[in-house]
């Protein structure tokens, strides 16, 4: 069982992560991998393990946002079906990849290696945006099959979904627009983020000290309170999206990811939790 106060923290998890994904249009692992990793530690378990479980339960997390988004893209006709299973098949190869280096490598060097990567997406933020328009560009397969495959490994061993890499690429590289991107990113998604997560689930299978509700290094009970409140809470993010200034957006992401990034990367340290 989960107790009240860790309870309240994955609640409180999920209201973040819903309504920033729906105010800055990101997954929400950048947020939930070092929200998780300090609730697991604070369980009283080592940060090797805390550190995985962290990233295979935010992996988890993020597939039924990101099949929400599809179908919705779906539902709008911006999907590029081709690109987005073309690209999916690397980056779930990759996403294997991914969660093997993270759970043999150093825990010190996963955490320094997702910092490296939020800060990056931050810096993204702050780079002139390029928009190719709405055409569909000719899909080159052994093309996309190259570049899915570092977006998986990204994915499965910073426990994110990957976007934030990968939306670039298809809009400055393979020349998509925006809507496009974004849209046919989510597909991709959902790729990465099952492979890296049955990687976490087989590579953690007896492992002993382990909290309830986990298989493997996947907290599935953990991961479902997160979703039950990020879900609804993405509406109120995408309200308050449309009432914004575009700068004001982007100061938040920057901000958010620089102050995530900079700590993860040990510059700083954040207030430990007690339960």
């Amino acid at each position: 069982m989960i107790g009240t106060a860790l309870l309240l923290t994955l609640i409180f998890t999920g209201l973040l992560v819903g309504i920033l994904s729906g105010l800055l249009g990101v997954g929400g692992g950048f947020i939930m991998v070092p929200i998780l990793l300090w609730l697991f530690v604070a369980m009283g378990l080592p940060e090797e393990i805390s550190l995985r479980l962290a990233l295979g339960t935010s992996l988890v997390a993020i597939i039924p946002t990101a099949l929400s988004g599809a179908l919705a893209h779906l539902r709008r006709g911006s999907l590029v079906w081709r690109a987005g299973y073309l690209l999916g098949i690397s980056a779930a190869a990759g996403g294997v990849v991914g969660a093997v280096l993270a759970v043999y490598l150093p825990a010190e060097m996963v955490r320094i290696f997702f910092g490296l990567v939020v800060l990056a997406a931050g810096l993204r933020v702050l780079l002139p945006q390029t928009d190719a328009g709405e055409d569909v560009p000719e899909i080159d397969g052994s093309r996309y099959l190259l570049w899915g495959l570092p977006v998986g490994v990204v994915s499965g061993m910073a426990g994110i979904g990957g976007g934030v890499i990968l939306v670039p690429i298809l809009t400055a590289v393979l020349r998509f627009g925006m809507l496009r991107a974004v849209a046919t990113s989510t597909v991709v998604m959902i790729f990465a983020a099952t492979a890296g997560t049955l990687s976490y689930m087989i590579a953690g299978t007896g492992v002993s000290g382990l909290p309830p509700g986990t298989v493997g290094y996947v907290g599935l009970l953990q991961a479902a309170v997160i979703v039950a409140v990020s879900i609804p809470a993405a509406r109120f993010g995408v309200a308050a999206a449309h009432r914004l200034p575009p700068a004001a957006l982007r100061a938040a992401f920057v901000l958010l990811t620089g102050y995530i990034g900079i700590s993860m990367l040990g510059i700083f340290s954040l207030p430990d939790l007690s339960f």
